[in-house]
């Protein structure tokens, strides 16, 4: 015999499963796929099966005719070899170099009209740069540390804004509801704009460089921070809180020393992702004149010069790559 919430006796009999699935579960699904099925069409899916289609049958014969095919066939064209040195062009005379740069003379031949004789000739031109190896690898990754740096100064402002507004948007400290719901809006509001967007007005404020970037990644940050620090602090352990405010303890008192230690965990990861996630965007935002490596990505694509990008993108995946290592390092060491 089992007793039931009003604590009389029931027969087992009486006991019958919850059924997973239910006629509301039923509707929702076939909803979700009537959505699918009209959101299809509108976002073009027939092109993408198409151009799959298209690539998976040329596979086998060795041909690029199809849409994908010839963009991988001009991404291996124009991107490999990846460019690492720095070559610049040298004056006439100009032997001044340093080891292990180096000296190359390049022979092209130009066709063009003598104004003497009237006549097209073509003359050989012969054109001296120097060359440092790995010089152009070396700008990049000064680049990407600039990034890195960003990154670094928009997480560190956004949690400190973000633990300000602690005491007005978690809803166990906060003064008054209307200061919740102001402070919470706030930080819907900045976690609603994307950092392009904002990045592209600082850049009218600030001119081009990385204090755009900065601040527009400080802004999106504390959206999520804010929000994500206020719910951790809400749903805190409420005894050792209780035990504070019996002893006489102010809010504020009760917040540092019985809510903080317990969510100290949970606020370094989740800093740490907005640490990972900021870095990502630092090299998005560039695009806009933002600084950091994705203005110099956005100036070597426009200028069609893809062995650049290449080496760019390898700088920044192995730059996410190492810094998802530390963060994994130093989430298990803190966590």
């Amino acid at each position: 015999m089992t007793r039931n919430a009003a604590g009389d006796l029931r027969p087992p009999e009486a006991w019958r499963l919850k059924p997973v699935y239910g006629s509301r579960t039923l509707l929702a699904v076939l909803a979700c796929f009537a959505f699918l099925v009209w959101s299809a069409p509108r976002v073009e899916l027939k092109v993408f099966v198409r151009n799959v289609q298209e690539f998976a049958a040329n596979i086998g014969t060795g041909s690029d005719s199809s849409q994908i095919g010839r963009g991988l066939a001009s991404i291996e064209d124009k991107m490999f070899p990846l460019v690492m040195d720095e070559r610049t062009p040298l004056e006439a005379g100009s032997e001044t170099r340093a080891w292990p740069s180096r000296i190359e003379e390049v022979t092209r031949h130009e066709t063009a009209l003598n104004p003497e004789t009237l006549e097209i000739e073509t003359r050989e031109i012969t054109e001296r740069y120097l060359v440092q190896p790995f010089g152009y690898l070396l700008y990049v990754c000064g680049k990407m540390l600039q990034s890195i740096e960003m990154a670094i100064w928009a997480s560190l402002f956004a949690m400190l804004a973000s633990l300000c507004l602690i005491p007005l948007a978690a809803r166990n400290f906060t003064p008054h509801p209307i200061v919740r719901t102001a402070a919470r809006s706030l930080v819907s509001l900045l976690r609603t704009i994307p950092e392009l967007v904002s990045a592209l007005f600082l850049v009218l404020l600030f001119g081009f460089g990385p204090v755009a970037g900065i601040l527009a990644l400080t802004l999106h940050s504390i959206g999520f921070l804010g929000k994500f620090y206020a719910d951790d602090v809400e749903t805190a352990d409420v005894r050792p809180q209780e035990a504070l405010a019996a002893l006489g303890a102010s809010r504020l008192t009760v917040l540092r020393l019985a809510v903080l230690p317990n969510v100290v965990p949970s606020f370094v990861a989740l800093t740490l992702y907005v640490v990972d996630r900021n870095i990502r965007m630092a090299t998005v935002i560039g695009i806009v004149g933002a600084g950091g490596v994705g203005q110099e990505l956005k100036g070597r694509f426009d200028m069609l010069q893809y062995g650049h990008v290449g080496t760019i993108l390898l700088v920044i995946f192995a730059t996410v790559l190492a810094l998802d290592a530390f963060a994994s390092q130093v989430r298990r060491r803190l966590i």
